[in-house]
């Protein structure tokens, strides 16, 4: 849209090579990883600096533009979808580490950071950042923010939310607002972090993180145990919290993704099984020797088959690797792969397996589950069409009924992905009318023009 009347503007604000106007280039920028309708934006905008970011927010603001910022675009909710004929902030220029503090334990880094090279940074300072959402080959540290996002370790030790110290973001008028701190305690003020952790840029334009972060552990065990019944499963996932024992990590993969995930991945993955469970516990070595015991015998005691331990790195991320390619692998099956977050309490996961396969044979559709069975987070995926118009109905439907049966069972509509455009429906039935109500207000007070990702989280 070379003719947009801020063109020039814009331009001036971030470079005229970082602005992108041509049809071609903004179909990029139109969609994320949600299966939900692409949105041609206007313009998308790629700031270099921090000034130019708050410049470029404020220019928005003035003019009434919406404006959405977008990292990766890896969201699987609609996050990062923009509104017609607005702006969208590019932030993978502002890509720097700003610290790696090893003395106090922290860093500081601007949004655009990928996940899995600031943990590798980090690594190499004998430290340790555990959230390892499914996407940090790619994911930026500031969608993570603004999801707050989980991934394999969460269940041990937390997600995004629990490592954010501080931020500095800039409000709607450009202003920049800082929160937080570099020290371990920290009540200044209101805790403006905790309101945008989760708050998928509604809120406000994210500029610099300050992050925890932690020593490594000094030992780990990994194991896969093999099963020939889902029930007995996710029966062994409920019984080893039971037994208050925390793995780093707990996933869970039925048959169908077993098979799809080998058929992807060689990984030696054994296809004959009706599901898997994933396990390492890491810590002192003394410890993990113990839990790593003492889980073992509580798989053999719920039914499993038969158990693999890990004799060395590579064989252990071998098996991880392939845990993390699960939807890469369903994906190429269909043409169209409907990603679900659905998350109970942990207790409950034996149900909520149970109710997916119900769920897949009375709507007549494919779903293959994994997840973070530890957290209970799972991930039923739909592998369809959605050129088939009869099959989407029973897709929505499907999607209706897990989201249902999920909030019956105490659980929660996302663990990990957001609720952006594909489930601000359903936020009133987990929470409450009055709960719509009040974020509305929040919202309206800090973006009186609504234009920071609009329609995402509270609708429209």
């Amino acid at each position: 849209m070379t003719n947009h009347p801020l063109l020039k503007k814009f331009q001036s604000l971030v470079g005229q090579a970082n602005v992108f106007a041509q049809p071609a280039d903004l179909l990029t920028y139109s969609y994320d990883a949600a299966v939900l309708e692409p949105v041609l934006p206007a313009l998308a905008l790629r700031p270099t600096t921090v000034e130019a970011l708050g410049r470029v927010v404020a220019l928005c603001n003035q003019e009434g533009l919406p404006l959405t910022v977008r990292g990766s675009g890896t969201n699987l909710s609609g996050g990062t979808i923009p509104a017609a004929g607005g702006v969208v902030v590019l932030t993978n220029a502002l890509g720097r580490i700003l610290e790696i503090n090893s003395a106090d334990m922290y860093a500081r880094v601007e949004p655009g950071v990928i996940t899995a090279k600031f943990a590798a940074a980090v690594a190499a300072q004998k430290l340790f950042y555990p959230p390892d959402p499914g996407s940090q080959a790619v994911s930026t540290l500031g969608g993570n923010v603004a999801e707050n996002a989980g991934g394999l370790r969460g269940l041990k030790y937390g997600v995004t939310r629990d490592y954010v110290m501080g931020l500095s973001y800039f409000d709607v008028e450009g202003g920049l607002v800082k929160t937080g701190a570099k020290t371990v305690k920290c009540v200044t003020g209101y805790n403006l972090a905790g309101l945008m952790v989760g708050s998928e840029g509604t809120l406000g334009v994210i500029s610099e993180i300050t992050l925890k972060l932690v020593p490594p552990p000094q030992a780990g065990r990994a194991m896969m145990a093999i099963f020939d019944d889902v029930q007995k499963a996710s029966q062994t996932v409920a019984a080893i919290i039971a037994a208050h024992i925390v793995p780093a990590t707990l996933e869970f993969l039925d048959n169908f993704t077993i098979r799809t995930v080998e058929d992807y991945s060689h990984a030696g993955l054994p296809t004959e099984a009706a599901a898997l469970l994933l396990i390492e516990v890491d810590g002192h070595p003394a410890q993990v020797a113990e839990e790593a015991a003492r889980v073992q015998d509580i798989c053999r005691q719920q039914g499993a088959t038969r158990l693999e331990v890990a004799q060395d790195a590579a064989q252990r991320d071998r098996i991880w690797e392939a845990r993390r390619t699960a939807l890469s692998a369903l994906a190429k099956l269909k043409p169209t792969t409907v990603l679900e977050d659905d998350t109970v309490p942990r207790s409950q996961i034996p149900a909520m397996i149970a109710a997916l396969g119900g769920i897949a044979q009375a709507y007549d559709l494919t779903i293959g589950t994994f997840g973070h069975a530890g957290d209970g987070n799972l991930h039923p995926t739909i592998c369809c069409d959605r050129r088939d118009h009869h099959e989407w109905r029973r897709v929505e439907e499907a999607v209706d009924a897990i989201f249902k049966k999920a909030l019956e069972l105490g659980g929660t509509l996302s663990g990990e992905h957001g609720i952006g455009l594909a489930k601000s429906r359903y936020l009133e039935a987990e929470t409450s009318k009055a709960t719509v109500a009040w974020s509305r207000r929040l919202k309206s007070a800090l973006d009186p023009k609504g234009i920071l990702n609009p329609g995402k989280i509270i609708g429209g």
